[in-house]
């Protein structure tokens, strides 16, 4: 059986390899705002549910979790090794106009969806605007002529 070469390829291969660690994995996201709450769904396929970490200090909010081979290290000859293991983490920084003690979290399908209220007193509010009637004003008819009188001094 004949081994194709493909330089690009192989290259590529080459410097993912060289590059990757547990440190340069992300996490991919999707980020969007949905009424009054701001939803993150953050890919984390092979993910042990228990790994995962969620904690919010400062405004920041860390994601961590830990992915594990399952197949033992020991032994094993890889042909071809693409997922990576180890600890993933990835970091928001949130304003201050969401409510941070409102803020959960679901695992489900290998995905990470947080669900991060915005604040109340951050909230579109309409302001209504008070006001009166204009005063009537009563109008007199009257036949009365007045007479002025000229002075001279």
């Amino acid at each position: 059986m004949a081994t194709r070469f493909d330089p690009i390829r192989d290259l590529d291969r080459f410097f993912t390899e060289v590059t990757r660690n547990p440190n340069s994995t992300t996490l991919p996201m999707d980020l969007y705002r949905d009424g009054e709450v701001f939803v993150a769904q953050i890919d984390m396929p092979g993910v042990d549910p228990a790994s995962i970490d969620v904690d919010v200090e400062d405004r920041t909010l860390t994601v961590r979790a830990q992915r594990t081979s399952p197949v033992g290290e020991k032994d094993v000859k890889w042909l071809t090794r693409e997922r990576t293991t180890g600890t993933y983490a990835r970091q928001l920084t949130l304003g201050n106009r969401v409510a941070l003690d409102r803020i959960s979290a679901d695992y489900q399908d290998g995905v990470l969806t947080l669900t991060i209220p915005v604040a109340e007193e951050a909230r579109p509010r309409k302001i209504n605007v008070n006001h009166q009637a204009p005063k009537e004003t009563e109008v007199v008819e009257s036949t009365e002529v007045i007479e002025t009188e000229e002075r001279t001094d």
